[in-house]
């Protein structure tokens, strides 16, 4: 209760069908301690009436940029520098763009531009509209700016529709707000090395051995990170990925380069996530000149040597950081990756399907199991945003029991 306790929340409300769960939100987070002023999007007073939210909220609620007689009172300036925090439930796909674009035409768009409080939103709308490449671009721009995301969830939305896209209950959404500013205190002073992406090994000039990993998870993992408080570097290879806010970013190419700059960073790295996914082996000559078609046909023969193990490295390392694996298997899920876990040394192996349409590599979602030598941990199908949420609050639990002990 501590963490809202006091608090000015501003809760913006827009137009879609889940303003039917304001009143619900509302007395909710005043039985936290906080206390709670409502602005309102004239679309959302087509679901839920402002009468209703100024009995629940005990304050008169505001709707208008210009109505001089809420200048008179407390303005928009005025109330922008009055909360603490700003939470938009629902959020609108049009709500989201318009912040994401940072229009400033409707009361609520100037109050997020021009209050200095964190905003989180919880998105609601048709499970089509959610997976729109529009949306989830804004989404990312927000997420990079450090606007915290509360779901959405999955189940039966109004329109008969199944899928992500429907409001997370306004128990959860509270929940969330707690926990944030615990989350961000937990990870400060703390340092995170996390490797992303594939890594490519030379035949010749221009062809290479690799994979299909396209850096999104561990990239995803770098943000929560670094958004949880902690000093992130991200050790990648190859990707067309922008850096994440707040994230040092060393570029590599080769298995045995990405080792060489984790082995940099270790004599300061509390965690570390092996998020890459690194060749197994390389060529051992490398050619210097490109490959030409033999002139009988004859296949070319490439001998491979096997590649450092960067996982094991540093679990067995002089002073190791809490090491967490990943998994990426196309069979045995659970038993591959609790054998990894074993004989790596791990404290945590994160094991995803990969066989699976729809999740994994160059997927903008997952699912996983996360696994450790005394807990089990099943994440369904989501973003990889929230995964990384889910992850990093997974290493948090068992590396802060383990570091009280």
């Amino acid at each position: 209760m501590a963490q809202l306790q006091n608090k000015h929340i501003l809760l913006g409300i827009t137009g879609g069908i889940a303003a039917y769960k304001a009143p619900d939100l509302v007395r909710r987070l005043r039985e936290q301690g906080a206390e709670v002023r409502v602005v309102m999007t004239d679309s959302a007073k087509a679901f839920v009436t402002p009468l209703s939210l100024q009995a629940v909220s005990g304050f008169t609620v505001s709707d208008d940029l210009l109505d001089p007689t809420a200048e008179a009172a407390m303005g928009h300036i005025e109330l922008a520098r009055w909360a603490d925090q700003i939470i938009i439930a629902p959020a609108t796909a049009n709500t989201i763009a318009r912040i994401a674009h940072g229009f400033a035409d409707d009361l609520l768009s100037t109050l997020v531009l021009a209050s200095k409080a964190p905003v989180a939103i919880a998105p609601a709308m048709n499970q089509q509209m959610w997976a729109a490449t529009a949306v989830q671009t804004n989404i990312e721009t927000l997420l990079s700016r450090g606007v915290q995301m509360i779901g959405p969830g999955s189940g039966e939305q109004a329109c008969g529709d199944v899928g992500y896209g429907r409001m997370s209950d306004p128990t959860e959404i509270v929940q969330a707000l707690i926990d944030a500013p615990a989350t961000k205190r937990q990870w400060q002073g703390k340092t995170f090395v996390i490797t992303a992406g594939p890594t490519r090994e030379a035949i010749d000039p221009v062809r290479y051995i690799s994979n299909h990993s396209s850096g999104k998870m561990g990239y995803a993992l770098a943000e929560a990170a670094a958004r949880a408080g902690a000093d992130v570097i991200l050790v990648s290879g190859p990707t067309q990925l922008p850096t994440p806010n707040g994230v040092k970013r060393i570029d590599v190419a080769t298995t045995e380069q990405m080792l060489n700059a984790v082995q940099q960073q270790l004599g300061h790295c509390d965690v570390f996530i092996g998020c890459a996914a690194v060749s197994d082996y390389r060529v051992a000559e490398v050619s210097s000149q490109k490959i030409k078609k033999e002139q009988n046909d004859q296949t070319p023969q490439l001998k491979l040597v096997q590649n450092p193990d960067i996982l094991q490295h540093v679990a067995s390392s002089k002073t190791p950081p809490f090491t967490v694996g990943f998994a990426a298997e196309t069979e045995n899920l659970k038993a591959n990756a609790l054998s990894k876990l074993e004989r790596k040394q791990l404290q945590m192996i994160v094991a995803n399907d990969v066989s699976q349409q729809g999740v994994g590599f160059n997927s903008d979602n997952n699912n996983a199991l996360i696994l450790s030598k005394d807990s089990e941990q099943s994440l369904p199908t989501m973003s990889k945003h929230d995964m990384a949420v889910a992850i990093i609050d997974a290493i948090a639990k068992r590396y802060f029991d383990n570091t009280a002990n």
